[in-house]
């Protein structure tokens, strides 16, 4: 069987694995999973409080002084890539995936935790990347048309603008550095990446480079989006680079709070179904009478441990026999 077949297996799940697991799905724990995580689900909701906060209060203006202006003289344009696509690609494509996964294999753990572990890296990057925008004020490529529309520069007696264009548009020439499109491509897409490389073992050490190229693709995407910003003269060099550095940081720490890494044996699925998966098995431990006291039966199949007679193409993946 080819590594695709393999890998399509590892999507799907089969009888046996299933079998072999903890079951628990939607239906039968979902509710339970979710209470376990109340608290996790309510932090959400304050993250996203401060993040309208953030917005609100606005940035710090920075002086900016006639001889700093001609950096900032290039052309106002609309957004490549507009504000209101970037939770569909960053949040809504990820999440369809994640979907997709729990349709074939039935897992609630990988489902809830991916997408937990997806919004937290989203609005954690939020929440730093429009703090740090607003603490430093740093002024957009094209500042001097958002200051001043019809060309005619004024200053203060210290040699501060005076900016007479729309406030919306000051306000937001304020916002450069970092980069929140790309921080929020990062966060979302990084995190995407790496749930892709944990499912198709993309470092099982068998070579096979085709799996890292499915790696690399949200990457790759997140990556254009940040080059789109500073060829709309929305962001500099720098806002780009540290925006996606941010993003690509909190998006790895959230998905190691619940997956493994993708290079570990178990990076295919979350802490939480092992977990599930030993307390099922250990229930199901037979205690049978002999003449010398009890015998415990113990289940076949032990984690981490190669059934004597498997040969199904999912264990195959999981113990890096591809």
């Amino acid at each position: 069987m080819g590594w695709t077949d393999k890998i399509r297996t590892v999507f799907q799940g089969n009888s046996r694995e299933i079998e072999l697991g903890c079951g628990h799905t939607i239906k039968s724990h979902g509710s339970s999973v979710a209470r376990i995580h109340m608290h996790d689900w309510l932090i959400l909701l304050l993250l996203v409080v401060i993040e309208i906060v953030l917005y609100i209060i606005g940035p710090f203006y920075r002086f900016v002084g006639k001889d700093m202006l001609t950096d900032l003289k290039y052309p106002m344009k609309d957004n490549t890539v507009p504000v209101w696509s970037v939770p569909l690609y960053a949040v809504v494509l990820p999440i369809i995936i994640f979907i997709f996964v729990y349709l074939r294999r039935r897992d609630i753990y990988d489902l809830h935790h991916s997408i937990l572990g997806l919004l937290f890296a989203i609005l954690i990057t939020a929440v730093i990347t429009d703090a740090i925008k607003n603490a430093v004020g740093r002024p957009r490529p094209d500042f001097f048309w958002r200051c001043f529309p019809d060309g005619k520069d004024v200053y203060d007696q210290w040699g501060n603008v005076i900016c007479h264009g729309k406030e919306s548009d000051i306000k937001e020439g304020h916002k450069s550095f970092p980069s929140g499109h790309t921080s929020w491509s990062f966060a979302g897409l990084g995190f995407l990446s790496l749930y892709l490389a944990g499912k198709i073992k993309a470092f099982d050490r068998r070579g096979h480079v085709a799996k890292l190229c499915i790696v690399l693709l949200p990457l790759l995407m997140a990556s254009l989006v940040g080059i789109s910003r500073v060829d709309d003269y929305w962001h500099h060099w720098q806002d780009v680079f540290t925006g996606g550095l941010i993003g690509l940081i909190v998006a790895t720490f959230c998905y190691l709070q619940f997956f493994p890494a993708p290079y570990h044996t178990e990076g295919w699925g979350p802490y939480a179904y092992f977990r599930a998966v030993e307390e099922v098995r250990s229930s199901r431990q037979h205690v049978h009478p002999t003449n010398g006291g009890l015998e415990v039966e113990h289940p076949q199949v032990q984690l981490n441990q190669r059934p004597a007679t498997a040969t199904n193409p999912f264990e195959d993946v999981e113990y890096g026999r591809m």
